[in-house]
C-alpha cells in the first residue's frame, strides 16, 4: 500500500464557492450597485466584563484610536473599525487577517475576545441604487434621516440574521452575514440587485 499524502486544510473566504466576480444583471449604462467581497478580513467579537468598560474604552483608544461606539453606531479608522452589535458587546473589524491576533492578550481581565474571522462573510455594497437595494429586505428604515454613517443595526434579510453598517453618506454598507447562509444571502442579494445592474469584486484580504 502507498502512502497517503498528509492532508492539508487551506483557509477559505466564506464566499468561496458561492459568488463570481464580473458585472451581471441589467445590461447597458454603469451598473447601479457594486458588490465587494471582503475576503478573509479580521472580525472578532469583544464583550466586556461587568464594571470593565471604561478600561476597555481605553484600551481599545490605545490599539485603534477610537473609542467603544454607543448603541447603535460604528467607529471607523486605518487601525480597524469598532461596531456595536449587542449591550456591551461590539464587532471589531481588522484590515488584514492577523490584524487582531494581540486582542486576546491586550483585552486579558477586561473582555472576552472570540474570533468571527471563519464565521461570517463580508460583503461592502454601494453604488448609487445601493440603498434602494438594501431597502427591498432589510426590516429597518434606511432613510438617510434616521440611518447615516456611522449607523449600524442588527437585522434580518429573507429570514437570515445579519449586521450591516453604514460605512459613508454615498451610502456604502458592510454586511456580516453567518458563513453558513453565505449562498441563500447571494441568492436573494443578487436578484434584489439584477434590475439596477450591478459589479462584483473581490477585495484582497
Amino acid at each position: 500500500m502507498s502512502d497517503s499524502a498528509p492532508t492539508t486544510w487551506q483557509q477559505r473566504s466564506g464566499w468561496a464557492g458561492v459568488t463570481q466576480t464580473g458585472r451581471f444583471g441589467r445590461a447597458g449604462g454603469d451598473p447601479g450597485v457594486r458588490l465587494d467581497l471582503l475576503g478573509r478580513q479580521a472580525l472578532a467579537t469583544i464583550i466586556v466584563r461587568p464594571g470593565e468598560e471604561a478600561a476597555l474604552d481605553r484600551l481599545m483608544q490605545e490599539r485603534l484610536g477610537v473609542a467603544l461606539p454607543a448603541t447603535g453606531r460604528a467607529a471607523f479608522a486605518s487601525a480597524g473599525s469598532l461596531v456595536w452589535s449587542a449591550p456591551g458587546q461590539w464587532l471589531v473589524m481588522g484590515p488584514a487577517a492577523s490584524a487582531l491576533a494581540d486582542l486576546p492578550q491586550r483585552l486579558a481581565g477586561v473582555a472576552a475576545v472570540t474570533d468571527q474571522s471563519d464565521g461570517r462573510a463580508l460583503v461592502r455594497v454601494g453604488g448609487a441604487d445601493a440603498r434602494a437595494l438594501l431597502a427591498k429586505g432589510v426590516s429597518i428604515d434606511l432613510h438617510p434621516s434616521v440611518f447615516a454613517a456611522g449607523a449600524t443595526a442588527v437585522t434580518s434579510v429573507a429570514h437570515i440574521n445579519i449586521q450591516l453598517w453604514q460605512v459613508d453618506d454615498a451610502p456604502t454598507y458592510v454586511l456580516a452575514v453567518p458563513r453558513g447562509f453565505a449562498g441563500s444571502f447571494w441568492s436573494w442579494l443578487t436578484a434584489a440587485a439584477a434590475e439596477y445592474g450591478y459589479d462584483v469584486q473581490q477585495v484582497p484580504a
